[in-house]
C-alpha cells in the first residue's frame, strides 16, 4: 500500500511547527570534544580547554552527526538572537582549541621613544608622551604577549581575552590633553586573526 498523501490541515500543522522551531547547528572538528554540563560549555582541543558558563534559557541540546544541535520552541526574535549567540560562542570556542587567536599592534611614535615590556599579567609601558611615570596594561586569562623592537603580538585560545587584552593596550597609550591631530603617539592594533574559519 501506498503511503498516503498528507491532508492540508496535516500540511498546515507541520508547517505550524517548523516556524515556531528555532534551531542552530555548530560543527564539531573530529579532533574537539564538546560537552555541555548543566550551565556550562566545555570545549577541549589541541591548545586546551576552555568553559564557558551561560543561561540556556529553555534550549535543548544534542550531539548528533558530528555536530551540536541547539533548539528551541519559539517564534520571537529574541530568542533566535540568544539561541544564536550561543552557537556563535560555542563556534568561537572551537576555534580557540583548534587554532587560537593573533592580534598584533605596533608601537609608534614620532616624539618620544616608547619602551614596553612584560612584567607578570601586565604590561609595563614606559616614557609614553616623555612621562616619568610608567602606564600600564592588564593581560587578561591566559594570552601571551610577545614584544620585539615596536611590533606586539598577542595570542590565545579564549577570543575575548586576547581582544580585550589589545584593547587595554590600546587604553593605556590614548592621548589626554594633546592635539590628537598632531600627537598620534600610541600602541595600535594593525591586524586580527579572529574570523571563522580564518
Amino acid at each position: 500500500m501506498k503511503p498516503s498523501s498528507c491532508t492540508p490541515e496535516a500540511s498546515s500543522w507541520l508547517s505550524f511547527i517548523s516556524d515556531i522551531m528555532i534551531e542552530y547547528e555548530v560543527e564539531i572538528p573530529k579532533d574537539v570534544e564538546v560537552k555541555i554540563e548543566g550551565n556550562y560549555a566545555i570545549v577541549r582541543g589541541k591548545l586546551g580547554e576552555l568553559k564557558w558558563k551561560f543561561d540556556l534559557h529553555q534550549t535543548k541540546h544534542e550531539i548528533k552527526d558530528g555536530a551540536l544541535v541547539l533548539k528551541k520552541d519559539s517564534k520571537r526574535k529574541v530568542d533566535k538572537a540568544i539561541v544564536g549567540s550561543i552557537a556563535s560562542h560555542i563556534k568561537n570556542m572551537i576555534r580557540g582549541v583548534t587554532r587560537g587567536y593573533e592580534y598584533k599592534m605596533k608601537i609608534l611614535y614620532a616624539h618620544f621613544p616608547i619602551n614596553a615590556s612584560v612584567e607578570g599579567k601586565r604590561i609595563v609601558i614606559k616614557n609614553f608622551a616623555g612621562e616619568k611615570t610608567p602606564r600600564y596594561a592588564e593581560i587578561y586569562g591566559n594570552v601571551k604577549v610577545d614584544i620585539k623592537g615596536q611590533d606586539v603580538v598577542l595570542k590565545g585560545n579564549d577570543r575575548e581575552e586576547v581582544g580585550q587584552t589589545a584593547a587595554n593596550i590600546e587604553s593605556a597609550t590614548k592621548i589626554r590633553k594633546k592635539d590628537v591631530r598632531v600627537f598620534q603617539d600610541g600602541i595600535y592594533i594593525t591586524s586580527k586573526d579572529d574570523k571563522h574559519g580564518a
